[in-house]
Order: C-alpha cells, then structure tokens, then sequence
C-alpha cells in the first residue's frame, strides 16, 4: 500500500511533497521520504514510522525557485522498516521511487555487485537505480538508458526517477500499480498513485495505463504505451472531493475495501512466496523450537480468522492448536506452558482485551507473535515477533481487508511451520505456493456476482433472523459472514457448524428463517448438503453458495469452479461481504459508521 508524489515547477517543493505524502498516509506506510533536484544538487530526507518524523527532518529546509521532487510513503516488503530501506532510493546521481515488486532483482543484484555496485539497502528497488546508471553509461540519453531498464525489470511497478544528468525531467512508468499526472494553469506537474494528493494542486489528470512509460519536464508530457507508440495523454476534470476520492468512486469505503481485497492480498503475499517455499524474514526459525502447540487469542473479525488458522495449523503443520476469545481469556486462570507459543491477532495493534493477554504471555515467560496491520502499534512493540499483514488502513468498521489478509497469512504460516516440522512434502508445499497465487484473482468482484447480489438483497430485508452455516475451516467464515450482516443491517444472524443444525437450532426453522448455506465442492460437500436439506424440509428459506447448483435452494449464489476448498473460502468471503453491504444499503443504514460500534477497541 506504499504511496508515491511528485512535483516539477517553482513552488516550496517540499511542503507539496510532505503534504502529498500526507493525504496517502490512510493507505498505510512504515516510513516515509523525499528527494528534491535544485540547481544541480539532491536534497535526501527520509525518516521510519510517521510523516511527522519527516517533517522533523525537513524543518530548516526550504526550495526556492524551480525544482523537482519525488517523494514516497512505504511499507515494508524486501527489508525491515529503516531508513535506508526507505525510499527514494539513490545511485551515484540519480533517484527513484517505486511501488510494486521487483521479481527479477535477485539476478540483477548480482551482476551489479559483480560488477562494482555497491548496495546501501535490502529492497528490490534500489536494483531499478543501480540498472538505469549502468545504462546511462552506454546510452544517447537519460530515457533511452531508462527504457532499457523497464525492458530488464519483471515486475508490477510504478517507479518515478530523477537524475542530475537531466535536472528538468521526471521519468515515470507503469505496471500493475496506480500511477496519474496532473496539470494545472500555471504549468505545473504532479505525480501520485491516487487522486487524494492532487486534489487542491491540479485541474486535470491523466491515469497512465498498463505499460505506459516517458517522461515529464516544465514544457511537455511525453507517453509511450506498452507497444513503444507514442500517445497523447488523456485528460480528465479532477473531483476536489478529498473523501470521495479517498473512495475512489465506491459508496462507501467498506465497498471500497472489499474491491481492494485483490490488491492488498497480493502485497501480503509479496515477497513471501519462493517457487517451492514460503519466506517470513521477519521471524527467527528458532521461535518454533520447542514449541508443541500454538495457542491463538484475538476478538471479534480477528478471532475468527484465528479459528481458521486452527484448521491449518492442525492440517498442515500437525501441531496442536487451541483458539481463546481475548476477553474470555485474561479472566480465567489459563495454563500457560513454555512449550506454547502465544498468537495474538489483531488489525490495530491496539484492542485492549488482546493487548492484556499479551501481556500475561510475556509475564508467563511465553514465546509471542504478533499478526497485526499496524506497524509499531503497542501489541507490535511487546511481540517477541510480529508479521504485519500489509492491508494498508482500513476505514470501515466492519472488517473485510483485514480479515482476508489474516486468513492469507495464516496460510502461509501453515505451511512455513509445516517445512519446519517436516510435516508435509515439498512437492505438497509446492502446490499450496501455487493456490496462493491464485487468491488474488479468487477475490476479485465481477459486475456481474456484485449486481445479483444487490437484486438478492432485497428478499432479505425482513424475518426473524438467519443462520450463516458451513462446515471444517467454513464454520469460522459463517461466523464471520453472521457477523458482517450484525455489524452493519442491525439484523439478527448467527453462525453454527452445520452439523449442529439437529441438536437444537433447528426448532427455529420456519419460512422467516433465512439459511445462508456455504457449500464448497471440495470440502464435506455431502455432509453439508444433507444438513441444508433437513432445513429445508422444515421450510426454512436457502441461500445457497456454491460452484454445484442445489435443487433445494429458494436462493442459489454460483461461485467459480476451483480446485481447493481454500480459493472456494475466498471467493465466498467475498460474496457474504457483498451481501451484508447490500443489505445494509437498503435498509439505509451507514455502512461505514454502524451504530455503537469503534473501528478499534481501545477499552475494555
């Protein structure tokens, strides 16, 4: 969720920048930074953890007349959160900021060592730098040597660069990652990854398509597309709603959450997956020794991701896992083992009941980790180790992002341990690397699921309640989709196991009893199906989710054909968060305020 600004004109280039920089901090960043091209010289600033930090830095210092600058908020990926980890990243005359990966930069970092270079950080992105001053050297210019090194990077990206050797140019391309231009009457040029910075400072924007690159300077905005044709760019009027470009055109930011879903899990998957293993260089291989169970402590959205990760730990790394609600937890006398390791989850960092627990782990002597979205947040500062999940902030108070990239680390985990423990075959291993890379596009919303899913919300306005009901790894996701349709349309729903369907819950059954049915394929399809019907023969009314059409639905919602149950997890996921929001709308409810709730629970 890293964010990128630049400017070319005469103004106090610094405080554009800084203040650019300040309306991305909602996306997330760990640290942050700015460099500026004046007269001939670099000015260099950067600073981890808050914007505030960087200001700090940058007080006493102050542009005059023309320049340019680029400036980047980060979040960490290759390297830990440091200053020289932070962007933009130097060569011997020249600067570059970029969002995306690098996935070659292994094989170039190597021949640029071999050959001399010598590297300040551990990010893909400095390779980028490095590579264009190679170029520079045997090239007729500035961009011939920088079209060159877009020909050598594999990768999503979107790199800004400046170089003294054309003091009066930015040079841009992008990949897979957001990137725009804008202008205004004085003949200024901006440079972000999304509308927010711009707005205030540009009239109108151009959005760089997939593969375009060139370059800016005071008197013309040359493009290139993929195919290097020259095109002319495309401008649009700029919305100076700051919020509603925070929302980048979605209702609500809930809606727009669940849409970035895609995105975000490809950032928590980056640079943690290898062909054949899964790579957390934030943790110490030697947090598992001696350790025979894992016990999970978390509340609300998190707590249910925590279930979750049970299924997987036990699965696939064969080791016995316990899940704790927070504040049931901190009450009780526990037995506390050495040979446990303590999981606390958590989207802020900050959720007073999980905090407490941690804190009784550490008194306890308990090795701890942290899954957490907020770097440097207080339950971040007391893990022995944490992995931060890269969801960027979240608005809504109802949790989508957060718990979808929990649940994606908590895959991973699995598997990470599972190699530790000898637990599964690599070539199994291998296979799951492969079906992480598909969650991605298992998440994304089709036009075509999100308008049956609005038509289907209005059938569900009314009765005595719903049971979210699913099987395995599926019962915490019905937990979590009751939970949503709760937080937001104020209606009654619970989630069960569906094989507890008869030893109670049933006696509710009626036709105002809504059964919201998760039946994946590939996981106790049968079983699930036969608890659905014995509902359905009391006449309670059936939504069913499913890629295998169910005769004895009233509702059917039809999800993509997959080849593991995890993918099917997914994309349901997203259809019980769709339908909540849907709901929600129509009965005219603030989707992203709901009533007596706090994005972060801070108090007991």
């Amino acid at each position: 969720m890293c964010g990128i600004v630049g400017y070319i004109g005469k103004r106090n280039s610094k405080e554009i920048l800084l203040d650019g920089l300040k309306e991305l901090e909602y996306r997330g960043y760990d640290s942050a930074g700015i460099a500026v091209l004046q007269n001939g010289e670099f000015s260099n600033f950067k600073a981890v953890g808050k914007l505030i930090n960087l200001e700090e830095k940058t007080k006493d210092f102050i542009t005059k007349g023309f320049a340019i600058g680029i400036g980047h908020t980060r979040w960490a990926t290759h390297g830990k959160p440091t200053e020289l980890n932070a962007h933009p990243h130097l060569g011997e005359s020249s600067y570059v900021v970029h969002n995306g990966i690098i996935e070659n930069y292994a094989v170039l970092k190597k021949e640029l060592l071999a050959d001399g270079v010598k590297f300040l950080s551990q990010t893909d992105t400095e390779v980028i730098v490095h590579q264009f001053e190679k170029n520079l050297k045997s090239s007729k210019s500035a961009f011939d040597a920088f079209s060159k090194t877009l020909k050598e990077i594999d990768g999503a990206y979107a790199i800004l660069l400046a170089t003294k050797s054309q003091p009066d140019t930015i040079f841009f391309a992008k990949h897979g990652s957001p990137m725009l231009v804008g202008i205004n009457d004085e003949g200024e040029k901006f440079f972000a990854s999304s509308d927010t910075p711009l707005i205030g400072q540009a009239k109108e924007v151009n959005y760089f398509e997939d593969g375009d690159f060139g370059y800016v300077n005071p008197s013309e905005i040359v493009i290139f597309d993929k195919g290097s044709n020259k095109r002319k760019a495309n401008f649009k009027k700029l919305s100076q709603n700051r919020l509603s470009a925070q929302k980048d055109g979605f209702r609500f930011f809930m809606e727009k959450e669940i849409y970035e879903q895609s995105d975000v899990i490809a950032d928590t998957l980056m640079g943690r997956l290898s062909d054949s293993e899964v790579i957390f260089d934030e943790l110490d291989k030697s947090l598992f020794d001696g350790i025979n169970e894992i016990k999970l402590c978390a509340c609300g959205t998190s707590y249910h991701s925590a279930l979750s990760a049970s299924y997987l730990f036990e699965r696939y790394s064969k080791i016995r896992t316990s899940v704790e609600i927070a504040s049931e937890f901190r009450y009780r006398d526990p037995i506390m083992s050495k040979d446990t390791l303590f999981v606390v989850i958590s989207q802020s960092g900050e959720t007073a009941d999980t905090l407490e627990t941690l804190k009784m782990a550490k008194e306890a002597n308990l090795k701890t980790l942290v899954i957490c979205n907020v770097d440097n947040s207080s339950m971040v500062r007391l893990a022995d180790s944490c992995i931060l999940t890269r969801a960027g902030i979240e608005k809504g108070v109802a949790s989508t992002k957060a718990f979808a990239t929990q649940v994606t680390i908590f895959w991973m985990l699995s598997l990470y341990v599972a190699k530790l423990r000898n637990s599964m075959k690599k070539e199994e291993i291998t296979k799951h690397i492969l079906l992480l890379r598909e969650i991605p596009s298992s998440v994304k919303v089709s036009d075509e699921m999100h308008e049956k899913l609005t038509r289907l919300s209005k059938r569900y306005l009314h009765g005595h309640g719903f049971f979210f009901i699913g099987r395995d790894i599926f019962y915490p996701l019905a937990l979590e989709g009751a939970l949503k349709l709760k937080e937001i349309s104020y209606l009654h729903a619970e989630g069960y196991p569906s094989g507890e369907m008869k030893h109670g819950p049933i006696a509710l059954a009626d036709p105002e009893l809504f059964t919201i049915a998760l039946l994946p394929e590939h996981m106790l399809y049968e079983k699930s199906r036969s608890n659905v019907e014995e509902l359905s023969a009391r006449d309670s009314t059936i939504c069913a989710i499913s890629s295998l059409e169910f005769d004895k639905a009233d509702d059917f919602i039809e999800i993509k054909k997959s080849s593991h149950y995890m993918l099917e997890f997914f994309e349901m996921m997203v259809v019980l968060q769709l339908l909540a929001l849907e709901i929600s709308v129509r009965l005219g409810n603030d989707v992203d305020m709901p009533r007596n709730l706090a994005k972060s629970v801070t108090v007991e």
